[in-house]
């Protein structure tokens, strides 16, 4: 049987509203201004700590660890409450799959977003069911791009072949660094052009991912 490893945000699931969302509740609770929409997405994809370096250096902070690890803990706890309420998954994801799962595919996450936060969310699409292993940002002590947790998701399949899908810079470089075959979803949350980015095929549609998928394996 073959293995896919996803990535999440800007993949499977459009969460940025509620990132959003917390961040600008962490913001609030000291009568800062918020930040926009475009802003935050802008700012996902390298895990919590980095986001919120992101958001300190939006609003003009110096680097402060004290100041960094308050906002963190502060930001997971509104995060935490609710990571769902505004998030929606992509088109024909679900389907796709369950189309996977179905075909005997196994699968598996690979996140820089919180392991616990990442289950709280599939499980609320009721979508945990189909993953064999979920790795996120604190799983190890590795986040992507470096390749581990990758591997380690990969190694969790015990699959000869298994190939990664992600939607961004950070998962093109994972995947180049574990050596994996990379699937680009090109709606989701990457800066740079397509055409920068290493991949071996591209979808823009979850209806295209299957098919995508076996002749990626061919």
């Amino acid at each position: 049987m073959p293995g896919v490893v996803f990535d999440l945000d800007g993949t499977l699931i459009h969460s940025a509203p509620d990132i959003h969302a917390a961040v600008n509740r962490t913001l609030a609770e000291e009568g800062a201004e918020p930040l926009s929409l475009a802003q935050v997405t802008g700012f996902i994809g390298n895990g919590v700590g980095v986001l919120i370096q992101r958001v300190m250096a939006a609003r003009g902070e110096a680097p402060d660890g004290h100041r960094h690890a308050d906002l963190q803990a502060r930001f997971m706890r509104h995060y935490e409450t609710d990571p769902a309420s505004l998030t929606t998954v992509y088109p024909g994801a679900e389907a796709a799959l369950r189309h996977l799962h179905a075909d005997g595919w196994r699968i598996a996450l690979c996140t820089n977003k919180p392991v616990a936060a990442s289950r709280q969310i599939l499980r609320h699409f009721d979508v945990l069911d189909l993953f064999d292993e979920v790795i996120g940002g604190d799983s190890l002590p590795q986040r992507k791009p470096d390749p581990a947790p990758l591997r380690a998701a990969a190694a969790a399949l015990g699959e000869a072949v298994t190939l990664y899908v992600g939607d961004s810079e950070v998962d093109a470089a994972t995947a180049e660094a574990a050596g994996l075959r990379f699937a680009l979803f090109t709606e989701g949350y990457r800066h740079a052009p397509v055409h920068d980015l290493p991949h071996h095929g591209l979808f823009s549609h979850h209806d295209e991912l299957p098919d995508l998928l076996r002749h990626l394996l061919a």
